[in-house]
């Protein structure tokens, strides 16, 4: 059994160094700070796949592209979107959509595991990654990737072999990816945040207050 696993992990860590290289190439070196060209207004369609929080009815609907390694992300969902939650999201103000841009395989097995949760669970795994990129996140020089996300997937009561059922799979993997190659062609969309706001293509946040600088005047005057 340990001889199974150890091959696991190192069949892994072979398909995330090879597919990282074919990742960046396809995408022309897109990069984790840059903004795409807004030009005209984005229309979004909804679908079924889509991750969302907050009223369809909302005056503002808010997609935000993230990758689960990617530190402003994180930067943002730790710092920022707490505030956001609660003052927009849960007042009916804003209608909240999460939607993975990979920037390598690993946000492809991250994005996986998390789609083999309940439904229910997906924001609070999403938010575990991002305040746990150290323990699995190749950016922070991880010495075993595979290891720390099977132990993030532990934490949301998966075990070894259900994280690895779930990394292996490959029409998971091909919608991820998907998601991804859409988020290029219909928006531009070349790193990660990006945020598409009432149709308004932005890049990071720095600060609580940008955002609220920014979402504001976009809501209905009482």
């Amino acid at each position: 059994m340990k001889g199974k696993q150890l091959l696991i992990g190192l069949v892994f860590l072979a398909i995330l160094a090879i597919g990282v290289g074919a990742y960046f190439v396809f995408f022309n070196n897109a990069s984790e700070s840059a903004v795409p060209d807004a030009g005209d207004k984005a229309t979004v369609t909804l679908t079924a796949y889509d991750r969302t929080l907050g009223s369809p009815k909302a005056p503002i609907l808010m997609v935000e592209y993230a990758a689960p390694s990617c530190p402003h992300c994180a930067h943002f969902d730790k710092d920022i979107f707490p505030a956001v939650k609660r003052a927009y999201i849960d007042t009916g103000k804003i209608h909240y959509v999460f939607r993975v841009f990979p920037l390598g395989p690993v946000d492809v097995a991250a994005e996986s595991i998390a789609r083999c949760l309940p439904e229910d669970n997906y924001f609070q795994f999403i938010d575990l990654l991002f305040r746990n990129q150290a323990k699995w996140d190749p950016e922070f020089r991880v010495p075993d990737v595979h290891g720390g996300l099977v132990a993030m997937g532990r934490i949301a009561g998966l075990s070894e072999a259900q994280v690895d059922a779930c990394i292996a799979d490959q029409a998971a993997a091909q919608k991820i990816t998907q998601v991804g190659t859409d988020a290029t062609t219909r928006y531009s969309v070349s790193g990660t945040p990006t945020f598409i706001i009432n149709g308004q293509i932005r890049g990071a946040f720095e600060d609580w207050q940008e955002f609220q600088a920014f979402i504001d005047p976009m809501l209905p005057k009482k």
